[in-house]
């Protein structure tokens, strides 16, 4: 689906005229959006605006690229990434762009980029200008990015608060789910971040001169979420480190705990095993008492290590203070 948008020299806004259109002298600039091109409509990014094979092979290749910035002789373009909120995953937008044109090319709906295109009719710095477009666009794509990282933030919280009271048999994989989702994010965010970078310092985009300083804030706010997600990183690793330390030292009790249960068994294990066996000389299995002693013994032997153990600090009972 193509949609098309132009701005006359008179001041009016035509959408949907034909293409040919666009290159009318009373033209000022245009916006033209292909949506999901189909094979005939993807052939005019070559054929009607002569656009490099490589910056189309990057628009229309369903895998997902790093955002990007390459300058050709009489356009730039910028591969720039939206988020998809259920999956963290970048959505590819393709903007070629010039002081007379911009056009956007995108295989998935992007929501960010039908809201500016509503926006056009009544925002009158949209009417500016293909580089007041691009800002508005790339300025929706990383606004929408902050849910998404905040996001990130509150699971952690929760983990990290349920780490003393939950049976923690899903934590940790609560925990590796979020860790994927940062890095998900990461490959975003930090290639948006330092396509802003170049985009500020070159000086083959004269024509975004003037809005210099807002594509600066775009900037800032990348470095913003980029300092976010490292520290999230950090947290992520020292709530893991937690988990780890915690559940270690819940196992070593176990292991105390058993141990010491077969342990005291072994003496009495011994004797059992001892008077267990068929041999008729032995004078103890014909004595009035013998049962009775034997059992004697063997509680004075389990009680006596019991207590031995206790002393010897082994059965101390610990209170876990809750980390802060």
């Amino acid at each position: 689906m193509i949609k098309i948008c132009m701005l006359k020299t008179n001041g009016q806004l035509v959408f949907d005229a034909p293409l040919e259109e666009t290159k009318a002298k009373d033209t000022l600039w245009y916006w033209v959006d292909f949506f999901n091109p189909k094979e005939e409509e993807a052939k005019l990014l070559k054929r009607f605006f002569h656009f490099h094979p490589l910056a189309v092979e990057d628009c229309l290749d369903n895998q997902s690229g790093r955002p990007k910035l390459d300058f050709y002789e009489n356009y730039a373009f910028f591969l720039v990434h939206a988020l998809d909120k259920k999956e963290f995953e970048g959505k590819e937008v393709g903007v070629f762009m010039n002081k007379e044109m911009i056009v956007t090319v995108h295989q998935r709906p992007v929501n960010e980029l039908d809201e500016v295109w509503r926006s056009i009719v009544e925002n009158e710095r949209l009417r500016q200008g293909p580089a007041s477009i691009l800002h508005r666009l790339i300025d929706r794509f990383v606004d929408e990015y902050f849910p998404l990282v905040y996001h990130v933030e509150d699971a952690l919280n929760s983990i990290d608060e349920e780490l003393d009271t939950n049976p923690r048999n899903n934590l940790i994989d609560r925990l590796f789910d979020i860790r994927h989702h940062m890095s998900k994010l990461r490959r975003t965010i930090i290639p948006m971040r330092d396509l802003l970078y170049r985009l500020l310092n070159s000086t083959r985009l004269e024509y975004i001169e003037d809005r210099h300083i807002y594509f600066g804030d775009i900037h800032d706010h990348l470095l913003k979420l980029v300092e976010m997600l490292e520290s999230y990183r950090e947290f992520s690793s020292d709530v893991r480190d937690s988990y780890l330390s915690v559940s270690s030292d819940k196992m070593n009790n176990i292991m105390m705990t058993l141990t010491i249960i077969t342990t005291i068994f072994m003496p009495l294990t011994f004797i059992a095993g001892i008077y267990g066996m068929n041999f008729d000389n032995m004078p103890e299995l014909h004595t009035s008492y013998g049962y009775f002693l034997v059992l004697a013994v063997m509680a004075v032997i389990a009680v006596g290590m019991f207590f031995m153990f206790v002393k010897a600090g082994w059965l101390q009972l610990r209170n876990k203070k809750k980390q802060e």
